[in-house]
């Protein structure tokens, strides 16, 4: 049985980068450092496979290595979720049951990558795949990176449908999260994420909280934690550093993948390599990369 609850579901958790080594192959090493520093950052949950583990560039025996990696670097520290990719139900229920084989306490349902349906095809679809786990499911929410998704009354009636819906993990700006909010009445926790944009007003407006890759996570765990004991003002400070870099970052996925990856390897003192097709970075970017990593410090841990 799952550790944690929905109900645990809180604040800052990260969601891993795939750290290459200089042959393109998966990095032990480095992924299990990446979890080491999201822990002594003090994060309240651990993802991995969403779009900043480049999910699409791996195999799904790397899917199920990351799963197994990451199980076993958090051991059982935080709440644990893996975001589920595949084309089709059979695919994405075969990650799920690895997920649920290594100790997973939740799991996030990508929209399947192949074509491009109506609503309805995809609440049969996420629905489907919902009822062949007894794990709570979260369903990503993202139509601006993945080209398709669901409105927030499409939302109201999937979870309605298949109560083992018990959470969304949204992709937008703060006044689409409140809307959907507000539809579901504040029965469902809602997650964001975009890089931490918009930070202290997605906690004002309800969000349970924000799934982000580990670049800044420090600061937006202090900024979590400020507002929730009553320091507004601290959580405003602790935003204010970071949302240069996070401007930065989140200019798209791409660049998330190139830069933002880039930035949490200077300040962890970990050497970034890509796997091709990729993004590469330009000497005005690593620029920035070492301007905002010199001004934000080196990473706990």
């Amino acid at each position: 049985m799952p550790n944690f609850q929905p109900d645990d579901f809180h604040g800052i958790h990260a969601i891993l980068y795939a750290l290459f080594d200089s042959d393109e192959k998966l990095d032990r090493a480095a992924m299990r450092r990446q979890v080491e520093i999201c822990l002594a950052s003090g994060v309240h949950g651990m993802a991995a496979l969403g779009l900043a583990t480049e999910v699409a560039k791996l195999t799904g025996a790397e899917r199920r290595m990351i799963m197994d990696w990451t199980a076993e670097d958090t051991t059982g520290k935080v709440p644990l979720a893996f975001t589920i990719f595949g084309s089709s139900v059979a695919e994405q229920v075969a990650q799920v049951r690895h997920a649920e084989s290594v100790g997973a306490d939740w799991v996030i349902l990508q929209p399947p990558p192949a074509g491009s349906y109506g609503a309805p095809e995809y609440i049969k679809f996420f629905g489907r795949v919902a009822e062949a786990t007894d794990l709570p499911v979260a369903i990503q929410n993202a139509p601006a990176f993945f080209g398709r998704g669901l409105s927030s009354d499409e939302i109201r009636e999937l979870v309605t449908l298949h109560p083992n819906i018990r959470l969304i993990k949204g992709e937008g700006p703060v006044t689409d999260i409140a809307g959907l909010i507000e539809r579901t009445e504040g029965r469902i926790p809602v997650f964001n994420g975009r890089g931490g944009l918009e930070l202290i007003d997605n906690f004002r407006i309800g969000c349970r909280g924000m799934i982000l890759a580990p670049d800044s996570i420090d600061l937006a765990v202090r900024a979590y934690n400020a507002f929730r004991a009553g320091d507004e003002a601290a959580a405003e400070a602790e935003y204010a550093r970071m949302l240069p870099a996070a401007v930065f970052v989140m200019q798209g996925i791409e660049n998330l993948i190139c830069y933002g990856k880039r930035l949490f390897g200077a300040r962890a003192g970990i050497p970034i390599h890509d796997r091709s097709p990729a993004m590469r970075p330009s000497e005005v970017g690593l620029a920035m990369v070492t301007r905002f990593s010199d001004g934000l410090g080196r990473l706990p841990g």
